[in-house]
């Protein structure tokens, strides 16, 4: 990887007049900014489908993209809908926030109707996509038409213990019956990745390459846990037995308390961890690079046991090191990978990374911690690392400057000659742009100058999260100009 440079924007945070950022209009000017600003990378969180709680890391299935994400715009240009059909629709009246109770009332039934208006007219190219995306699509259609027959309801709580257990002739059966409702959910994965492809064909074309984001764990009410109960450490009624998180730590006394469910790492092994190879070249079909969050439970990870209410009393367990990583590298060669490894590291982990070779990351907010942040300083910076400001889970940086310790704000001000006057948010920038790290990534929101209202994600927090969107026009030429003599003054220009 050239020393480069990029930005984190969520697509929900994108700026369109629907409720929620999409694959339109919006996303292309915004890979223009990034193009004129001389911004290599732009990195988004999971684009996969949201359910409870809203987060991009919690989805029903690993492999499909997000319905909301579908531009409506494009579904007029299309004919599958009507000015006056989206037009007619209230979205809200706070575009700074993406109102998730509004969208999910109010988008699905345009959605249908672009599908009944749309199933048969481009039928060869739909049928074509539902036979090279089998692999994964079949189960996550039935998947969630079966949902809907029961109501929302996670499939461990569905009545029929048929088809919650994946009995044959269940499947049979509901695939039969609701033959509409799985072919609406295909073809709302056709929808979306025909305009996921435009886009990417798109940024391609301005020299910006796109950096995904792939959770470690799935979600217990996915199809991905539903279709392959084996892969994971369930009970003979398909019941987790422990579940995924971290314990406490001088950041939370409870710990995290994920409830993904556990990898069956044995049973993985067995056929060659054909799940995540398959997994994997998915990533990297749709992405240029991919992070892989989380990457120390590859060397061991934090068991709970399922029904606690806290990450207290969770055990830590081997996980598959690089016996996994192997695979994958024999079936795909060598997929471009970045490796998430906060937290709590111990050597196997550090041996890991070492191992695979893939880079990890740093981030700067962490170097001025009184407690524990050396590591973290830009001056220590290996090459082979990703170095971000902050991450998703992080403050912007005016917000971290107003809720961070004192003696550490006071730390981070002597460490970089931090001045009003530039704008602290810059002179942190600065920092990990100037560092030796082949790439520097900062929050869409450290370039607006945001502050925490802005931030993007509070860790073990419900509600309120997931919402920032970017006001339109923030990304404007004046800030290009600044963000391009910046990014050649420090050597991070695409050649």
């Amino acid at each position: 990887m050239d020393r480069s440079c990029g930005t984190i924007l969520p697509i929900y945070a994108l700026p369109t007049a629907h409720g929620v950022g999409t694959l339109g209009r919006e996303a292309r000017e915004f890979v223009d900014f990034l193009s004129e600003s001389g911004q290599t990378w732009w990195q988004m969180l999971p684009v996969g489908p949201t359910s409870y709680g809203d987060s991009p890391y919690q989805s029903p299935s690993t492999f499909a993209g997000n319905p909301y994400f579908i531009d409506l715009d494009y579904l007029v240009e299309d004919g599958l809908l009507t000015r006056d059909e989206v037009d007619a629709v209230d979205w809200g009246d706070d575009p700074s926030k993406v109102d998730y109770a509004l969208l999910f009332q109010r988008r699905e039934p345009l959605l249908r109707r672009a599908f009944e208006r749309g199933r048969n007219g481009n039928r060869r190219l739909f049928e074509e996509f539902v036979v090279e995306n089998e692999s994964w699509l079949v189960d996550y259609a039935l998947f969630m038409a079966v949902k809907r027959r029961f109501d929302l309801k996670p499939w461990i709580e569905w009545p029929d213990d048929g088809i919650r257990l994946r009995e044959d002739d269940a499947v049979a059966r509901y695939t039969s019956e609701l033959a509409d409702e799985i072919e609406f959910y295909e073809f709302e994965q056709f929808l979306f990745y025909t305009q996921w492809d435009q886009l990417m064909r798109y940024a391609h074309a301005k020299g910006v390459r796109v950096l995904g984001d792939l959770p470690i764990y799935v979600a217990l009410d996915s199809a991905d846990v539903w279709a392959n109960p084996t892969m994971f450490q369930l009970d003979e009624k398909n019941v987790p037995i422990e579940v995924a998180g971290v314990p406490p730590d001088c950041f939370s006394a409870d710990g995290q308390l994920w409830g993904n469910p556990l990898y069956d790492w044995d049973a993985m092994a067995q056929n060659g961890y054909a799940w995540w190879v398959r997994r994997i070249r998915h990533m990297c079909s749709i992405y240029d690079v991919v992070r892989i969050d989380h990457f120390r439970g590859f060397a061991g990870y934090y068991a709970i046991p399922y029904g606690n209410k806290t990450a207290e009393g969770g055990r830590w367990r081997t996980g598959p090191g690089y016996a996994l990583f192997a695979a994958i590298k024999k079936k795909l060669g060598e997929p471009r990978i970045i490796a998430e490894d906060l937290g709590f590291l111990t050597d196997d982990v550090n041996a890991l990374l070492r191992k695979c070779g893939y880079p990890g990351m740093k981030v700067l907010e962490f170097g001025f911690d009184s407690r524990d942040g050396g590591d973290y300083r830009p001056h220590g910076y290996p090459v082979n690392s990703i170095a971000y400001v902050g991450t998703h889970d992080n403050e912007p940086v005016n917000g971290w400057m107003a809720t961070a310790a004192p003696e550490d704000v006071a730390r981070a001000v002597r460490y970089l000659n931090l001045t009003k006057q530039e704008g602290y948010h810059w002179g942190m920038m600065r920092g990990i742009w100037a560092s030796a790290a082949e790439l520097s990534i900062v929050q869409a929101q450290d370039l607006l100058g945001l502050g925490h209202e802005a931030r993007m994600n509070t860790p073990s927090t419900l509600g309120g999260n997931w919402c920032w969107r970017a006001k339109r026009g923030a990304f404007n030429d004046r800030l290009a100009v600044k963000l391009h003599d910046l990014t050649e003054l420090y050597g991070r220009l695409p050649e």
